[in-house]
């Protein structure tokens, strides 16, 4: 690329930089934009979460400042019109919506592509206020105003075309989940008791403490194999249903042998150090938690839920699949794990078909960048 010549501009929009998994799928992705010599900024409606401290170097931070997502509009519009990138990309439903009708509304020359990290229907079966149980009627209204819509999975696709969107429309794409200075961090030491020497193996979860993840049956498992073995359970990750997972903790007497940390930014040197993952479930897109513990070379149990666990897993080639909700056999997946896990150098290689450079090359190409 000539020196003097300007670098091509594209924006990732986000309402904030909160803890969860599409958040981090997008800054690794600034970072790769940024690696492969394109201008990037990140444009969020309001610049907080425990996040910030990881935005990759080389991208520029647009504050929009909005005390609410959806008045951040006019001022997404100006930002495009000013800056004019010429793409703008976005994660999570409510900041794609915003995006899509900022290009209707305002006209803009901007090719807008959205990205869906979950399986939409599963997510709005169980949502408990009623902007999530209507977000299937908006996606299949104004999502086709869209240049594209980035699907984490092939699962997560099929659910999209469930709902009547156009399959030329739709791109799956997976995430990059295991980047270059991923194995650096799985060495960062961890200062906690439960992972010295001697002690007995621990169970993790990692993930924010809503209903999606359904803690409360790998709470349950646990329950029922500490009966047979010592064990501990800990689940990194913070968020709304916090008090009732302590009361389920307390009414089990469990409170020597569960932690719930709340967010830590480093979990892959806790990975490595347990002895099994377990991802709990309703309902996923390409669930990065679970890739990240096969990149970090542990063990995996995984719920058989749409979508991504099966994909990942190559139907169950990578580590077993369970029913969900189903707390006996996720216990005995997890018994079996521990005393039959898969090998580690297989996991890991498997992992590695979620780079960041295959994912950059794709993403790329739907951005016309």
């Amino acid at each position: 690329m000539n020196p003097e010549q300007p670098k091509t501009r594209i924006a990732l929009f986000m309402s904030a930089l909160d803890g969860g998994g599409a958040e981090r799928i997008m800054l690794y992705l600034a970072r790769g934009f940024v690696e492969a010599g394109l201008e990037v900024d990140l444009v969020l409606a309001k610049a907080e979460g425990p996040l910030m401290s990881q935005i990759p170097p080389g991208v520029r931070v647009i504050n929009l400042k909005s005390k609410r997502l959806i008045l951040s509009l006019p001022i997404l519009a100006r930002y495009v019109r000013k800056q004019k990138p010429v793409a703008l990309l976005s994660a999570l439903e409510d900041a794609n919506l915003v995006a899509i009708w900022t290009r209707r509304l305002m006209r803009l020359p901007v090719r807008v592509v959205v990205t869906v990290h979950n399986t939409l229907s599963r997510e709005a079966q169980n949502a408990t206020n009623l902007k999530r149980r209507i977000a299937p009627y908006l996606v299949k209204l104004f999502y086709p105003w869209a240049d594209a819509v980035i699907t984490v999975s092939q699962g997560a696709a099929e659910d999209l075309a469930r709902l009547g969107m156009a399959s030329g429309l739709v791109k799956v794409v997976y995430n990059p989940v295991v980047m270059p200075e991923f194995h650096e961090r799985v060495k960062e030491p961890v200062d906690h008791y439960w992972f010295e020497p001697d002690r007995p193996p621990v169970i993790l979860g990692v993930g924010r403490l809503e209903r999606q993840k359904d803690f409360p049956t790998l709470i349950q498992a646990f329950a029922e194999l500490r009966q047979h073995r010592p064990i501990r359970l800990m689940i990194l990750g913070e968020g709304q249903d916090r008090p009732m997972l302590e009361r389920l903790i307390q009414d089990l007497g469990l409170g020597q042998e569960v932690l719930l940390p709340g967010f830590v930014s480093n979990p892959y040197a806790y990975m490595a150090k347990s002895s099994v993952f377990v991802l709990s479930s309703l309902f996923e897109g390409l669930p990065t938690a679970l890739i990240e513990a096969m990149a970090a070379g542990i063990p995996v149990v995984s719920t058989d839920c749409e979508s991504g666990p099966r994909e990942i897993l190559i139907n169950g080639q990578y580590g077993p699949l369970v029913p969900i909700g189903d707390v006996t056999a996720m216990a005995e997946a997890i018994a079996k794990t521990l005393d039959s896990p898969v090998n580690s150098t297989s996991l890991k290689q498997r992992a590695l078909d979620f780079s960041l450079e295959k994912a950059i090359a794709q993403y790329r190409q739907v951005l016309g960048v």
